[in-house]
């Protein structure tokens, strides 16, 4: 092996197994690759065969210094062909129980294959907040090893308060009336960095009258390995989110903001690793074409995510609310979206929407969003979403499913004033009149307005000499080229 490739730095980047934190965790190792890094992308077996069914068998092939390996999630492989599902109780017991071994095993085979010049001895670790157990491995390896929280600082900030939130009294909730009674509305006025907040605004793993709620204690043993971490970085800027951050800098010490990564990603020259996709569905590029033949600004793009479900009844509601409003729009519909079946819409539905609705399985969500027709997204508030959709200037109606997506509703609507909430219990009146809002009135053109400052804000986050920028520098110089500097 030659002296610049003992030289190149190694990560082992490791997702949480769901598509919502994939997607960032690939962003990142790409960033780390633009800058010099080798690279070693860790999914799931489930995960990575459902990848390349997506797409070309060999579209992860052929990058110099950017490999794919796996490593059993630890649940019982599904027959056939399966589908992106996974009980997500099942899959976080088997993360906290199974995967340390596999990944300890893993790393000894790339130390292998560094032996035999293969590949550059591993440096440094990248692991999801939610697969902190890989925390044991980098002690073991005396390793750095960043933890990088997928979700928003603010859901972040919530979540480090569980403990107190139980000491306190206020979690479980007495029970399930408490859901509905207005309890949910009580002002959360102790902590700091969270203004304005309500109980319902914070993360909705606290709406459980459960007192050994399994959840809960997932996230309280995640916020207690934390510190053992060298570093944490977050997908977000200090601009976006400053009360939080400014409380959460005086809680840890070795703590960075290094996005948003859409924002660096379309930025960074010479991007040979645009191509390099982590989406688990195959993609609809038609859907693309469809939107040429619309009129700039006039279109609604609708996505739930990846992992809301919903009744068919609430299905409906949305689609005759789009139906009345007569606005074109692209409805993203997963084969799992309906609780309990497929949709299938009548043909009184289909007539009317035959010609400005289209509805597709799956898409490249970030050129839809950029695509020039689009105007507003109705959207379940993930993060991802979240943060793609101010990095496209298009402002948002927000329906919060579950986990950080009502927090981050809370940021949308009330702190960065980029959407309007439309309520849980959705009613057709309310989706036409909202949609209508934000595509066509006041204050649409208002929250574009802001949405435009806060995606330019970010471009300059993430340009040389932007916030973001320099802390992904110091974060690689401070952290992840630590063991190569001694």
């Amino acid at each position: 092996m030659s002296n610049f490739a003992e030289r190149k730095p190694h990560a082992v980047l490791t997702p949480y197994p769901l598509q919502g934190h994939i997607n960032p965790m690939l962003k990142l190792a790409k960033l780390l690759h633009l800058r010099g890094f080798h690279i070693t992308f860790v999914n799931t077996e489930y995960n990575h065969k459902l990848l390349l069914k997506s797409m070309d068998p060999k579209a992860l092939d052929g990058f110099t210094d950017f490999n794919f390996e796996t490593i059993p999630d630890g649940l019982t492989s599904m027959d056939g062909d399966g589908d992106v599902s996974r009980d997500f109780q099942s899959l976080r017991e088997s993360i906290r129980k199974n995967v340390i071994y596999p990944f300890r095993e893993l790393l000894a085979t790339l130390h292998n294959s560094a032996k035999f010049g293969l590949i550059p001895p591993v440096t440094c670790l990248v692991s999801d907040g939610f697969m902190s157990v890989t925390i044991q491995v980098a002690e073991e390896l005396a390793l750095p090893i960043v933890l990088f929280i997928p979700s928003s600082a603010c859901s972040f900030l919530s979540a480090l308060h569980f403990r107190s939130l139980i000491e306190k009294g206020v979690i479980p909730l007495k029970d399930e009336s408490y859901l509905t009674n207005g309890y949910l509305d009580t002002k959360v006025d102790w902590i700091l960095g969270l203004q304005n907040f309500r109980l319902k605004d914070l993360l909705a793993y606290i709406r459980t009258s459960k007192p050994n709620d399994l959840m809960i204690e997932f996230i309280t043993e995640v916020v207690d390995r934390l510190n053992k971490a060298s570093a944490i970085v977050f997908n977000t800027s200090n601009d976006l989110e400053s009360d939080v951050m400014n409380a959460l800098f005086s809680m840890f010490p070795s703590l960075y903001t290094i996005g948003p990564f859409t924002s660096f990603l379309n930025q960074s020259p010479h991007n040979h690793l645009t191509s390099l996709d982590s989406n688990l569905w195959k993609e609809d590029i038609k859907c693309l074409e469809w939107l040429e033949s619309k009129e700039p600004g006039s279109t609604i793009y609708v996505n739930f995510g990846s992992t809301t479900v919903m009744s068919f009844e609430k299905l409906l509601e949305f689609a005759w609310g789009l139906a009345n409003s007569k606005k074109p729009f692209l409805w993203i519909i997963r084969p799992d979206l309906v609780i309990g079946g497929s949709v299938v819409f009548s043909s009184e539905f289909v007539n009317e929407i035959s010609n400005r609705g289209l509805i597709v399985g799956w898409c490249p969500q970030e050129k839809v969003l950029n695509h020039p027709s689009i105007g507003g997204f109705l959207t379940h508030c993930g993060w991802n979403s979240t943060i793609e959709s101010i990095c496209a200037g298009v402002p948002m109606l927000c329906w919060p499913f579950f986990a950080d997506q009502p927090t981050n509703c809370r940021y949308i609507c009330n702190k960065w004033e980029i959407g309007i909430e439309i309520d849980t219990n959705v009613k057709r009146e309310e989706v036409e009149k909202l949609v209508n809002e934000l595509m066509t009135e006041e204050k649409g053109k208002q929250m574009r307005q802001k949405i435009h400052k806060l995606k330019k804000k970010a471009e300059e986050d993430t340009r040389p000499g932007g916030g973001s920028y320099m802390n992904l520098d110091k974060v690689i110089k401070e952290v992840l080229l630590k063991q190569n500097q001694t």
